[in-house]
């Protein structure tokens, strides 16, 4: 099984470093975080009024013969004040949904835009499933974060010490020191268990992350698992993570049963003994009934958002878990990174020089040896060679999906290290081998090599590439869905969609990736055709495999464990008897031996 290296363990990840990380996002609408400050505190302060009417209205009513103007008085203000705790409220939401939901938006593109600017290593080691719901968690639990921090937490505890200065004030300092022991208990105990807890939490998002990792997968390759009917291998394997996540659900359930229960007893104990107090001095006269009705209502009013303040406290912890794996994904350095300042890439003739270049994966796996070779401006040169000689690493590190380990390589006499990589790959088209596609139409697929072309350029390419024909004859022509990668479209048409795309990219430097090795011979010679129009004045890079394809390149290099070891012309290389000789005999005889059975069959 391959191991995800894109974040580090949640566990080393500090709480506070993700709140910190959060911070530019609230001060790019500090107003509007003032503003719902502000809104918050009068909530509170008109929250903490209410019981204070209460207790002027009992202790009006408990007289012999009660002022009905006096009563009147209070029940209106009484009535005011709940009304003005949930106006200033819902208008606090109303100005900061904007701060979270900007936050959101802004962290979500973030992520993607790093993911992006990884490099091509990390997305070959990745796991899509995992990665996707890490950053769906993620985003999720910004809200939540936020929304809870400043208006549940900060609310929440305004209000216990506003309460707690009016009984200090009024009342025996008894029950004020009865809140505080309340308050430490309750804190501590929800503090200890949320923090036991937390290893169940980070459980279910490792399964859930495994889980939706092996479905997407399996779902992706679904041919391949009817190929071989593995649909009970693939069900076993998916429901592995499952049962580990079950047995961690599980685990977190009956644990926030015993952390609620817990909690409940302490603050019962709590609101008995103050009620208890009060009880006993309303007795002996040193308490109205209005007092008890004061003190029983702000114990109320306490224990909701103390009861709450537990339940927040242990979502932000969950948020903060569901956040670790997206922002683990921030802290990935990417390998290939613009040097500060980085000119554009200038390309005038397109001139291609590798000098000397070495490269390797990884230290312990070299690829490509002293590699040297010119493509001088306008001129197509083709790179043929065994599997695994080395072939379509060339182009990934034109590309510079990688950067090489020794050498340099220049377009133009520019080293493509000094210049930015925006600029590299727009002056570069490629034509690959596995031909991929977004899951959208065909016209889509085509437009991508220039979004801004417009209809009357795409199908020129469309044309040039000959599948404008095939577009259309189906139902939707253009507006067709190719498919989850393609799927829709076969081998053959999925590349004429590629080249296509490259046809309207028009760059200065083409490369051809076994251009055409998903195509039938009829098809493949009348691409190879069109494709020697579009290299016309162009420096062309020819990766191929099947050697008829390239013999009228300007020059061939044949590589060989990573090194080149001939070079010239077709006929040269056949002249000289060596392993490109060597291996167009082969071919030739694959190809008569391929027409053999069909000879037969007539």
């Amino acid at each position: 099984m391959r191991v995800q290296h894109y974040g580090p363990a949640p566990k080393n990840r500090n709480d506070w470093k993700t709140i910190r990380t959060l911070l530019p996002y609230l001060w790019e609408f500090r107003w509007r975080v003032a503003l719902a400050l502000v809104l918050l505190l009068l909530a509170k302060v008109a929250n903490v009024a209410v019981p204070l009417a209460l207790k002027h209205i009992v202790d009006a009513l408990d007289k012999p013969r009660p002022e009905i103007v006096l009563p009147l008085g209070f029940v209106f203000a009484y009535g005011a004040l709940r009304f003005a705790s949930t106006l200033f409220g819902e208008l606090r939401d109303a100005v900061f949904a904007k701060v979270t939901q900007r936050a959101i938006r802004r962290v979500a593109l973030k992520v993607f835009s790093h993911l992006h600017a990884l490099s091509l290593r990390f997305h070959l080691e990745r796991q899509t499933g995992g990665v996707s719901r890490d950053i769906e968690r993620g985003t999720r639990g910004i809200g939540f974060l936020l929304n809870f921090m400043l208006f549940n937490i900060l609310p929440t505890l305004v209000e216990i010490g506003l309460v707690a200065a009016i009984l200090i004030v009024n009342y025996d300092i008894r029950f004020a020191l009865v809140v505080f022991a309340t308050l430490v208990v309750y804190v501590a105990f929800t503090l200890f268990v949320t923090e036991w807890r937390m290893v169940f939490r980070r459980t279910m998002n490792d399964m859930d992350s495994k889980a939706n990792t092996r479905a997407i997968d399996s779902l992706l390759n679904y041919e391949t698992v009817k190929y071989f009917s593995n649909e009970q291998f693939e069900t076993r394997r998916y429901d592995e993570s499952l049962q580990v996540w079950e047995k961690a659900a599980v685990r977190n359930q009956t644990s926030l049963a015993a952390l609620n229960a817990g909690q409940s007893f302490i603050i019962a104990v709590g609101v008995t003994i103050l009620m208890f107090l009060a009880a006993r001095s309303v007795i002996a006269g040193t308490m109205t009934l209005g007092d008890l009705v004061l003190i029983n209502a702000y114990m109320i009013q306490i224990y909701l958002p103390l009861h709450f303040l537990g339940f927040v406290y242990r979502e932000i912890k969950h948020s903060l878990a569901d956040m670790e794996k997206m922002f683990g994904l921030l802290e990935v350095n990417a390998e290939v990174k613009d040097k500060p300042g980085a000119p554009d890439l200038r390309v005038n003739a397109g001139e291609i020089r590798f000098e000397h270049v070495d490269f390797a994966y990884e230290p312990r796996r070299q690829i490509l040896f002293d590699v040297s070779f010119v493509v001088p401006p306008g001129r197509t040169m083709a790179v043929v060679g065994h599997s695994g000689a080395g072939k379509s690493t060339l182009s990934r590190l034109l590309f510079r999906f990688y950067d090489v380990t020794g050498g340099r390589i220049l377009i133009d006499g520019q080293d493509i290290r000094e210049v930015t990589q925006k600029s590299l790959r727009a002056a570069i088209g490629i034509v690959p081998q596995d031909t991929v596609l977004f899951n959208d139409t065909i016209y889509y697929n085509i437009a991508y090599g220039r979004p801004d072309a417009s209809r009357e350029e795409v199908i020129a390419a469309a044309r040039a590439a000959h599948i404008h024909d095939f577009i259309e004859s189906l139902p939707d022509k253009y507006d067709t869905l190719v498919g989850e990668r393609g799927l829709k479209l076969s081998g053959g048409e999925k590349q004429r969609v590629a080249i296509a795309r490259a046809v309207l990219k028009n760059p200065k430097i083409l490369i051809f990736d076994e251009a055409t090795s998903a195509l039938d011979s009829k098809s493949e010679k009348a691409i190879q055709a069109e494709l020697k129009r579009i290299a016309e004045n162009r420096t062309t890079l020819v990766i191929a495999h099947r050697l008829s394809t390239v013999v009228d390149a300007d020059r061939i290099l044949v590589m060989d464990h990573g090194r080149i070891v001939e070079s010239g012309t077709h006929r040269e290389l056949l002249e000289r008897d060596g392993l490109y000789a060597h291996m167009w005999a082969l071919q030739q005889q694959e190809d008569i031996d391929g027409l053999k059975p069909a000879a037969a069959v007539v």
